[in-house]
């Protein structure tokens, strides 16, 4: 008799486990732009980012002990408990133009508070701003050039470390992937132009077309018109044309202001592998949760833009409009469910904001 009990104990605990191992829970931020200040947080004028970025960490901190809420999505009204990873999609350092702090401090301050204090596994990519630092700018930096920051994201999640002396723009590029919970990840950087698509055809060759596919970049799915190559003249980064050469590919378009040329083929790539399910960046620095079209209007893709802690287009004049979004997603159900979390409401409370669940 007390055999089959424990029996019965043993199957319920590893069904327990087995639940819980169905659904992943992720962190998602963005443009954490240490070197800056914010005008206002808690009290305080003109305040370091690594103090708001602390208090930032703080709340991810505390994450595994809250509940979500009874909204329907994802793991709804239970704890959260688990938290795999976290994602930052860049900017982890303001691009070093004097009197910012060059990307050699920003970076050790990130990894004291993401990696130190949270011990969880980091999963990032580079931002515009640490890949001029990298590799220089139209803009004055002091010094001109520091490849620390994207050296740093290169070292956590490539399988050969490098020196910062060692970087090698052309080379060293920050591409990779992950498999969590029969999801398949994919880490770009900047933004998927026509040199990232080749390499992330070759990852997805070794995917299962049914297998969802989750996409974080730094850039939105429209890109940035600066952060492509120069078409102009000798094809450098130089204050008249204010191109940053941040990818691989010449802009094509007219008028400097639009990407639709360069978006035919990015859509192109998405209708070619509709296992690509969302798509997460930041670089534009508010929460919202909305679809992506495509230049010809017949791509509807769930896109997911992360707020900023220091540059937010909202949150950096109200401070209780400070965001993160957890992502969570089951496969077994084929669900994924985005949160945002208000994590600096007034008297050090937090809330729960905008709520998206697509079905995988």
């Amino acid at each position: 008799m007390i055999r089959k009990v424990f029996f019965i104990c043993f199957i319920v605990l590893l069904t327990v486990i087995d639940l819980r191992a169905q659904t992943v829970n992720l962190v998602f931020v963005s443009d954490l732009h240490y070197g800056i200040t914010r005008p206002h947080f808690r009290g305080r004028d003109s305040v370091p980012s690594y103090t708001v970025n602390n208090a930032m960490v703080q709340m991810i901190d505390t994450l595994p002990r809250i509940f979500f809420p009874a909204d329907k999505g994802v793991q709804a009204g239970k704890q959260v408990q688990l938290i795999k990873a976290i994602v930052v999609t860049g900017d982890i350092a303001n691009r070093q133009e004097p009197p910012v702090q060059p990307a050699t401090a920003s970076w050790q301050q990130f990894i004291q508070d993401y990696q130190q204090t949270l011990h969880y596994p980091l999963l990032p990519v580079p931002g515009n701003h640490d890949v001029s630092n990298a590799i220089g700018s139209y803009k004055i930096l002091q010094p001109k050039q520091d490849a620390t920051a994207i050296t740093g994201i290169y070292n956590l999640v490539m399988k050969q470390p490098i020196k910062p002396a060692q970087f090698n723009f052309e080379k060293n590029k920050v591409n990779y992937s992950r498999d969590m919970g029969g999801v398949h990840l994919l880490f770009i950087q900047i933004w998927p132009d026509s040199a990232n698509r080749l390499w992330m055809e070759k990852d997805l060759a070794t995917v299962n077309p049914k297998t969802p596919v989750l996409l974080f970049v730094h850039d939105p799915p429209q890109g940035d018109v600066k952060h492509f190559i120069n078409p102009h003249g000798a094809h450098d980064m130089n204050a008249q044309d204010k191109f940053e050469n941040l990818v691989d590919e010449r802009y094509k378009d007219t008028g400097n202001t639009s990407t639709l040329l360069e978006q035919q083929g990015l859509a192109g790539f998405l209708k070619k592998h509709p296992n690509i399910k969302a798509w997460f960046h930041g670089h534009e620095n508010y929460c919202e949760m909305y679809d992506y079209k495509g230049p010809g209007g017949d791509l509807s893709l769930p896109v997911f833009r992360a707020d900023s802690p220091m540059k937010g287009r909202d949150s950096r004049q109200d401070e209780y409009r400070l965001s993160l979004q957890v992502i969570s997603f089951n496969q077994q159900q084929r669900r994924l469910t985005v949160r945002e979390l208000l994590w600096n409401l007034p008297n050090g409370k937090y809330g729960w904001g905008q709520q998206r669940t697509i079905q995988f």
